[in-house]
């Protein structure tokens, strides 16, 4: 039996980077998986790829009725969430001088509004021994130049998990932070200018003490720990896999 067989688990962003590299993980473990994204076409793909075991749900998290669509779809088909990874996510670099208005409210609604509400309306679905697993970064813990918006986000969802630990306090169910930090992922890449993608990965390679940035799949090992009863007493508690990189 794998480790989360016969569990149903709903991930946010399942569609590419270690979403996707999560919710295959979690398929491969026995969970039942619900999977959202905002790109239809590359949900298909991500389904395509997770094989049988899913179903993805096309939605923005930042739209409260893309939510209520997402978990009406869970109770409809399977009638209880056991674990939550809410992983949807985005950022832009923009240097103080150089933000605009439109995307400090697009950061803020995607990684602070949709991670608050995608928990708020999971609740009712959740039960004792349920597992909440909040993307984070490095960024919410360090200084990262022309990146102080998203690292904003972050350290909000740091608080998020030790405030809702207290909120959550009696109901068994948990919740803990998963922080990454800089992974190959199409999120990562976009965030150079065409044909510069390699340059900035070798950049931030040089700056993680392993010498390279990190895999989804290797994120995606973390997220199944904290899915996992393995993790049955932590709660409030963020885990970083980040290649030392905020640690020294």
């Amino acid at each position: 039996m794998g480790r989360l067989e016969g569990k149903v688990a709903v991930i946010t962003g399942g569609n590419s980077g270690i979403g996707l590299a999560t919710a295959k993980r979690f398929v491969a473990e026995g969970a039942e998986i619900f999977i959202t994204g905002r790109r239809q076409e590359e949900l298909d793909r991500a389904v395509e790829a997770i094989g049988p075991g899913v179903t993805a749900v096309q939605g923005d998290v930042s739209h409260l009725d893309d939510l209520e669509r997402l978990f009406e779809t869970v109770r409809a088909k399977s009638g209880r969430i056991d674990i939550l990874f809410a992983n949807a996510g985005l950022g832009n670099l923009a240097s103080l001088g150089a933000i605009d208005e439109a995307s400090f409210d697009l950061t803020f609604d995607v990684n602070v509004k949709g991670t608050l509400f995608t928990v708020q309306k999971a609740l009712p679905l959740m039960q004792a021994g349920g597992s909440i697993i909040l993307t984070g970064s490095t960024t919410g813990s360090t200084g990262t130049p022309a990146f102080s918006v998203y690292s904003a986000t972050k350290a909000a969802i740091r608080n998020f998990a030790r405030s809702w630990a207290l909120d959550l306090k009696g109901t068994g169910i948990r919740v803990n932070v998963l922080s990454p930090g800089a992974t190959e992922t199409p999120g990562l890449k976009g965030l150079a200018n065409v044909g510069e993608e390699d340059a900035l990965l070798e950049g931030f390679a040089s700056q993680i003490p392993l010498g390279r940035i990190g895999h989804p799949e290797e994120t995606a090992a973390v997220a199944l720990f904290l899915a996992s009863d393995e993790s049955s007493f932590m709660t409030g508690s963020e885990v970083f896999a980040d290649g030392g990189a905020a640690q020294v």
